[in-house]
């Protein structure tokens, strides 16, 4: 099995992710911060295309709709990214509006085994997660170079990052629900013996640093936020921005795996 559409769809849910949360950041935090991140998340869509060149298709189905939807939302990031731009927040909310077209259409597109209704619960909360995850972690370090940043800023964007690992371990706990009234005994013989078997490895894997890191540390992290220590608090976001890296790239692998999307 190839690895290429794992990295394009982490990819891409990660850049559309990190546009979502973008939109929550009020203008204050300065066009530094945006277009710095902004171009991160343009740089990650870029990424993901270079790594599954495939995606580039304008068929008339879900998978041509999810093309040219990603490719707007990449045009609308390159004039976030431009140095002069009054329409910077407008273009943002173009960008977001046609990365959750993209979701929508990749989760059409997914050969998923489940609903569709869940397997876009699950892009949607993925990129829910990767997104505020990664926008949270550098919104802390920008305190550094904006001392004055009110740090409300920060807890608002840790508490979405907090409800999103909860949005996603309710997404999870549907797909595994479904999955075991409608498994496919050419995986296993049951979606019980899956799960205690060696492939199931990567389940538990996704559960442990993909749900329970994420918990314990954005928690650990809003009650740093909450005193104010914005250093000790971006520390802390560092460690679970790489623990939800591999729960999402785990996540994706077996998508890509079994159909399911964990």
């Amino acid at each position: 099995m190839s690895l290429t559409p794992v990295l394009f769809l982490f990819l891409c849910h990660l850049g559309i992710g990190t546009v979502f949360t973008l939109i929550l950041i009020p203008s204050v935090a300065g066009v530094r911060f945006f277009r710095f991140t902004s171009a991160l998340a343009f740089i990650f869509l870029v990424l993901g295309l270079t790594f599954h060149p495939v995606a580039l298709t304008f068929t008339r189905d879900a998978r041509g709709v999810a093309c040219v939807s990603l490719l707007v939302t990449m045009g609308a990031l390159s004039f976030v990214v431009a140095p002069m731009n009054p329409w910077r927040r407008q273009l943002l909310w173009l960008s977001g509006a046609a990365g959750l077209v993209t979701l929508v259409a990749q989760a059409g597109a997914a050969q998923a085994s489940v609903p569709l209704a869940l397997t876009l619960a699950s892009f949607l909360t993925s990129a829910a997660l990767m997104g505020s995850s990664f926008t949270a972690m550098i919104l802390g370090h920008w305190y550094l170079v904006l001392p004055t940043l009110d740090v409300t800023f920060l807890q608002s964007i840790v508490k979405f990052h907090l409800w999103s690992t909860v949005a996603k371990a309710v997404s999870v706990v549907a797909v595994a629900w479904a999955a075991a009234n409608s498994w496919d005994t050419r995986l296993a013989p049951s979606f019980g013996a899956y799960l205690s078997s060696i492939d199931g490895v990567f389940f538990w894997q996704r559960v442990l640093f993909g749900l329970v890191g994420p918990a314990v540390l954005a928690y650990m992290t809003w009650e740093t936020a909450k005193i104010r220590s914005t250093q000790a608090a971006t520390g802390i976001l560092y460690v679970d921005f790489f623990t939800v890296i591999i729960g999402e790239l785990v996540a994706k692998y077996v998508l890509q795996a079994t159909g399911l999307p964990f």
